[in-house]
């Protein structure tokens, strides 16, 4: 079964089921005993013996410690306490009272969200754990959905990483490029300034980016996002009270009178400053020097936002018995906070084990290779490269859940296809797979970058996969069609106009029949 048509069952009879029932984790489940049934030919006693190596590997791989893993859940927990320190010390009271006095707007409270989801672009995991932090006192405060707010933070964090150099995603990049210039003797330029090539031809980044901002600034707001902010607007309900929401902490914990910005703030900052200073030092523990882009080639990712989350938890303890000190709260709460804290992150620990399970499973049934073996198979003009590639990279990486693994896998084939026919559309090749794997990345329900923007919102994570889709598919249709213009024309430019005008046309053509009701 393994590098067949089969092997493309399993995750989309997970995505149907997922979009069916809006029950993700039975969905995903589904999916694991799918995967496993066919890799093991239909064993029953092989099956649960897979499916139990699966899990296992989450957790424990060649006999040690799964490290990715294991840090990233722990920095869910983390997070998630944190969060609970810093409502009970009162500092996201205040911040959301301060934030009130200076941005007025729904508006305003969008695009303040977009701004920071675009400047904070060293990790995507990073960005939409901070981002949803920071912008979500304020976007309640304006009765802006959670499905609203996840949708933004989504769509500003990997499209952003995936054409920032001194990224993490940038690195990883960075380097496979430099294998494929090496492989074909290219050395009319550097993986480096390749790279920086590549970013205009980047299309879908440029949709999705742009989209986003003509979304809050024209209240572009259509399908299920429209229930979502309709609801918010007319009964103050952000989200579905009957459905599980990943980072939300409960009601009635106390809540300190006397907290500042700052209860808020510092935190942030120290998950911030802790985390790029960690990614910093594991990356010149690796290379031995302060050269920023090996650094960032060679950084221990997880290990920095565990450490970087270990410090602000630190910060937000010390904060949090301040307002002890000051009678604002009970010390006992300290208890409360913890086992809150964690509780609030649960959902979204158990849908990324379940994910990354499926995701493993997947890997092994090849599903990704059979993808990227059409490729290589079809017989079609230069032309229609760029444009076949970013549709497959969306196909796969919508499939597979992971973006990362369709750039190891079609970048390569990419540089391949370039070379052996016509090595000038290597570029704007390359720059579709990225382009294709971050648009499947968004569209998939199984992906773990969708998996925490939801978490970073607070938004239930269906709500947010059924939400976000529309306004991916409209980046999508934009990109495609810049594609064909760049590879019957050679012009980036003129693929990269027509994307703008296309989003902006529709963005402010519809914008005007979909405007909120409350007052912009």
């Amino acid at each position: 079964m393994e590098n067949t048509i089969y092997s493309i069952i399993p995750p989309l009879l997970a995505i149907l089921m997922v979009i069916l029932t809006r029950r993700v984790l039975l969905s995903l489940g589904v999916g694991i005993i799918a995967s496993a049934l066919l890799i093991t030919d239909f064993s029953i006693t092989g099956t649960f013996t897979k499916v139990w190596e699966a899990v296992k590997g989450i957790f424990v791989a060649d006999g040690e410690l799964n490290t990715w893993n294991v840090y990233i859940i722990l920095f869910l927990l983390i997070l998630g306490v944190i969060t609970a320190f810093v409502n009970i010390s009162g500092g996201s009271r205040a911040f959301g009272e301060w934030a009130m006095k200076r941005v007025k707007t729904r508006r305003g409270a969008q695009l303040l969200a977009a701004v920071l989801g675009i400047i904070i672009f060293i990790d995507d995991y990073f960005n939409a754990l901070a981002v949803g932090q920071v912008s979500r006192p304020i976007t309640d405060r304006h009765k802006i959905s959670r499905a609203k707010l996840a949708y933004i933070i989504d769509s500003t964090s990997a499209p952003v990483c995936v054409v920032s150099p001194v990224s993490s995603w940038g690195a990883y990049i960075i380097g496979i490029i430099g294998s494929i210039l090496a492989t074909h003797s290219i050395t009319e330029y550097t993986a480096f300034s390749a790279f920086i090539q590549m970013i205009p031809m980047n299309l879908y980044v440029w949709a999705a980016l742009l989209l986003v901002l003509v979304v809050a600034y024209r209240g572009f707001d259509f399908g299920k996002m429209k229930e979502h902010e309709d609801r918010a607007i007319t009964t103050g309900n952000l989200y579905d009270p009957d459905k599980d929401i990943p980072g939300e902490l409960k009601n009635d914990l106390p809540v300190s009178s006397k907290g500042t910005v700052g209860d808020l703030a510092w935190p942030i900052i120290a998950l911030v400053v802790g985390t790029v200073g960690m990614m910093l030092w594991t990356g010149y523990k690796a290379v031995g020097s302060f050269d920023i882009l090996p650094v960032f080639e060679n950084t221990d990712v997880t290990k920095s936002l565990l450490y970087g989350s270990l410090f602000a938890l630190a910060i937000a303890f010390i904060l949090f018995f301040r307002q002890v000190s000051l009678k604002g709260v009970e010390g006992s709460a300290v208890g409360t906070a913890v086992v809150e804290g964690i509780k609030s992150m649960l959902p979204a620990v158990y849908i990324l084990i379940f994910a990354w399970a499926i995701v493993t499973l997947i890997d092994e049934l090849q599903t990704g290779t059979y993808l990227a073996g059409l490729v290589e198979k079809s017989d079609m003009p230069v032309e229609f490269l760029p444009v076949l590639l970013f549709l497959v990279a969306g196909v796969m990486a919508f499939s597979t859940g992971t973006s990362w693994g369709s750039f190891g896998i079609l970048l390569p084939i990419a540089g391949e296809i370039a070379a052996a026919t016509d090595v000038s559309v290597l570029l704007p090749a390359m720059a579709a797979v990225l382009a294709g794997s971050v648009l499947g990345d968004h569209c998939s329900p199984i992906s773990d970058t969708t998996i925490l923007s939801s978490t970073g919102a607070g938004s239930n994570h269906i709500d947010h996969v059924l939400t976000q889709l529309p306004y991916a598919l409209i980046g999508a249709l934009a990109a495609t069609i810049g594609y064909l213009v760049l590879g019957f024309t050679g012009s980036t430019l003129l693929g990269l106009i027509t994307v703008i005008v296309l989003v902006v046309g529709i963005g402010f053509i519809k914008g005007k029949n979909t405007e909120s009701a409350v007052s912009q």
